[in-house]
């Protein structure tokens, strides 16, 4: 196989990973928060005068949740600005 083709092959295949990573990230935080609200709804619906504390205890865990996403963007950015897979294809022909 000649080398722009293995340099293309494995830059589409990271997108595709890209996009995986996307699509993971989206429904673990859309499925987080919806089972968050949920439940502190139901907390305090059964104890109204707790409401206040599970509310703090809640955007504590809603900014963790979102820890997900971030770390998610990060990785994505990552394969597509300096794609380390292409470092061994490039070393091997420049070497």
């Amino acid at each position: 196989m000649e080398l722009a083709g293995l340099i293309a092959q494995i830059q589409a295949n990271t997108v595709i990973v890209i996009g995986m990573i996307f699509v993971a990230t989206s429904l673990g935080t859309a499925f987080g928060f919806a089972l968050l609200g949920g439940k502190f709804l139901e907390g305090a619906a059964r104890q109204p005068e707790l409401a206040g504390m599970l509310q703090v205890r809640m955007f504590i865990i809603a900014g963790l949740l979102d820890a997900l996403s971030i770390i998610g963007v990060a990785f994505a950015a990552l394969l597509m600005f300096a794609n380390p897979l292409l470092t061994p294809v490039q070393q091997a022909v420049g070497g």
